[in-house]
């Protein structure tokens, strides 16, 4: 799998005017393709060269790159409003783990994460409007993916979001989503996806993970760059390192959300730390496995389009619940390319689900449909507007199901509601 992930990788190198660009093809979907040479402490001005899962694979290998025209849009880009019942807050939290070090940069002070903690909030309009991403963070992400000629850094980052900063919670004590981004991407990229679970009942801690993005910014002002990407595009280290160090912050990020001495203020007061799930896109998702196989607190997990990296216990996750989650092509189709969801699939001895759509790539279950379109970026034929009410909608049910204790009949079988959605019983 690794050699195939690589060999995609470098094939992605260029872009072509004879083929559109879309978000990863079926070898992106086997869970990691990456930008190149994208590594170190970035600062604005760095320039990753371009690669990686926002490019599509040239059918011209070696040819060289060229420009991609699009259209610009005259308002800016904004998130689709959250369909549950509360207004959302908004909590940006920075936690350094010194009982570690970090996996790629040992020389650090720990293990660092950037947290965003999404919550249903008491009233609507209280706090302030809590801002996308910041502009050099967007910056690095479009330069590794080759994007910035096409999408301005500043506009992306001021895309509108519909929560609120540091806004008062709603009362009551809410289940715990945890969210791990893709590879390469930052925690922003899952937005739309927390932003809906909190208005619908639930504290959603969506993970950056130091050194896997192209930029994570931090309090003090540093730009973390993709320390991982070089060891893991050359074949250096196993896939593997990420997942089992992302189980390592999961766990992590639990003690700092539900202990005695929480670092977020609302958590004793808000979080039900009996009921806490996980989900995450493309090695997020396979972390998300991960992390319930080492932690029993994780009762719910899903896997958004991720390939499995190392085996997973013989019994599954002892009866706890998974739903896979991915693209309705020839990876993520029973029997497909991608065998470790064959795999894994065999060992879920509880609750599972296999579901894929139609029509989609490997970043549909992201923020990403949203601002390709936006800015006129050719991708995979599923609108955005589809997509994304499929994922809220399946996520958000497989946590009600197995959270709350609410039953699910979207979960039972297909929907006229939501056709691109394939349900799959190997």
């Amino acid at each position: 799998m690794a050699h195939l992930i690589r060999a995609a990788a470098a094939a992605a190198l260029t872009l072509s005017l004879s083929s559109p660009l879309v978000l990863a093809g079926p070898a992106a979907a086997s869970g990691t393709l990456r930008p190149a040479a994208a590594s170190g402490t970035l600062r604005p001005t760095d320039s990753p060269a371009p690669a990686g899962p926002l490019a599509a694979p040239s059918p011209l290998p070696g040819a060289a790159p060229q420009e991609v025209s699009v259209r610009r849009a005259v308002a800016g880009p904004e998130l689709p409003r959250p369909t549950g019942r509360w207004a959302v807050g908004r909590s940006v939290l920075h936690l350094v783990d010194r009982s570690r070090p970090d996996p790629w940069v040992p020389s650090a002070d720990g293990r660092e994460l950037m947290v965003t903690v999404h919550y249903p909030a008491a009233r609507p309009g209280t706090g302030r409007p809590a801002p996308y991403a910041s502009t050099d963070e967007v910056q690095a992400m479009l330069d590794g993916y080759g994007l910035s000629d096409s999408i301005p850094a500043a506009e992306l980052a001021a895309m509108r979001t519909h929560s609120r900063t540091d806004a008062r919670p709603a009362p009551g004590r809410y289940p715990l989503v945890v969210l791990s981004p893709g590879f390469t991407v930052s925690r922003y990229t899952l937005t739309a996806l927390a932003e809906d679970l909190a208005s619908r009942g639930y504290v959603v801690a969506s993970v950056d993970h130091a050194y896997e993005s192209l930029g994570i910014r931090t309090p003090d002002g540093r730009l973390l760059g993709c320390e991982s990407c070089g060891p893991i595009s050359e074949g250096q280290v196993p896939e593997s390192r990420i997942t089992s160090g992302r189980a390592q912050d999961v766990s992590y990020v639990l003690d700092r959300l539900t202990g005695r001495h929480a670092a977020w203020k609302y958590a004793r007061t808000t979080i039900d730390r009996k009921r806490v799930g996980m989900a995450g896109h493309s090695i997020g998702g396979a972390s998300a496995a991960t992390a319930m196989a080492a932690d029993g607190r994780v009762r719910a997990g899903v896997n958004m389009d991720g390939a499995f990296y190392g085996e997973l216990p013989q019994d599954g996750m002892g009866g706890r619940p998974f739903m896979l989650l991915g693209t309705d092509d020839e990876m993520h189709r029973p029997g497909g390319k991608d065998h470790t969801w064959d795999a894994a699939w065999d060992r879920f001895g509880g609750w599972k689900r296999w579901l894929t759509v139609a029509g989609s790539d490997h970043f549909t279950f992201s923020d990403a449909p949203v601002f390709l379109d936006h800015f006129g970026v050719p991708r995979a034929p599923l609108p955005a507007d589809r997509a994304l009410k499929a994922t809220r909608a399946y996520v958000a049910a497989f946590f009600d199901l197995h959270l709350k204790g609410v039953e699910q009949p979207l979960l039972d079988g297909p929907s006229s509601a939501h056709p691109e959605v394939v349900f799959h019983n190997p």
